[in-house]
């Protein structure tokens, strides 16, 4: 099995029979993006030294599918060496403070192992951060060696900027209180970002798609109404693409 659930109140990991991932091919636009984060993945994969990764930028633009897609790419590779897979664990933000107690579970194991927070973020009196600080912050009772976390979020410091503007604004040294907060996206050794698609990206990834599902339509018609689309949904994006894919393909096929 490559991917868990950890469930705090079970103190358990729950088994993901089928990870859905995305082949990388998909994943157009971010060919930069892609490269680094295959790169670490790698390396941590063969035992090297490996960096925290922390995605972050726009929503919909594949933070969280190119974890998995890469994550899928290195397993395949490594079966096809007769090597241990890598084995994807998910934490929800919420249980950040069980940490410790799942780090004690995987540091008794020889398998490497992948930490997945999606979409994380902090707000005001979330004193959740911590826990993910001193595990960033390594040390005696820190991560394990077979232990990485990759997580993705919208913020680049991972709180919205009026918590950042009150920390400075109601402590006694607002500097330090401040440092504080955003020193945590800063022991990701990894920092990618992910911003919005040209329209040549959007249209990129519309055709990979489109390609994939063999769907049988004109590329001018297609381009067009991808465009339109994406008008309706005020963005461009991945998530957007697979979203017009998905329904373009319903109405193909239903003819």
């Amino acid at each position: 099995m490559d991917a868990f659930l950890w469930q705090e109140a079970l103190g358990t990991l729950c088994p993901v029979p089928h990870m859905r991932a995305q082949p990388l091919a998909l994943l157009c636009g971010i060919e930069s993006q892609k490269e680094r984060v295959m790169a670490n993945t790698r390396y941590f994969a063969r035992g090297l030294e490996a960096n925290n990764v922390m995605l972050w930028g726009a929503r919909g633009m594949g933070k969280s599918s190119l974890v998995k897609a890469s994550i899928a790419a290195v397993n395949a590779e490594l079966r096809a060496d007769s090597k241990a897979p890598l084995a994807l664990i998910e934490i929800p933000r919420h249980e950040l403070r069980s940490l410790p107690k799942l780090l004690a579970l995987l540091r008794q194991s020889s398998r490497r192992f992948i930490l997945f927070c999606d979409d994380l973020s902090f707000e005001e009196q979330d004193a959740d951060y911590k826990s993910l600080k001193s595990v960033l912050d390594g040390g005696i009772a820190g991560r394990p060696d077979n232990v990485i976390i990759y997580a993705t979020s919208n913020r680049r410091h991972l709180m919205p900027r009026r918590m950042i503007e009150n920390e400075s604004s109601d402590a006694i040294n607002p500097s330090e209180a401040i440092e504080e907060k955003v020193s945590l996206s800063d022991r990701f050794g990894l920092w990618i970002g992910l911003y919005g698609a040209s329209q040549n990206d959007y249209l990129a990834i519309i055709d990979a798609y489109a390609k994939e599902r063999d769907l049988l339509i004109d590329k001018k018609d297609l381009h067009r109404r991808a465009l339109q689309w994406a008008m309706t949904r005020g963005s461009r994006s991945g998530r957007v693409a697979i979203q017009f894919i998905t329904a373009l393909s319903a109405e193909l096929s239903s003819h």
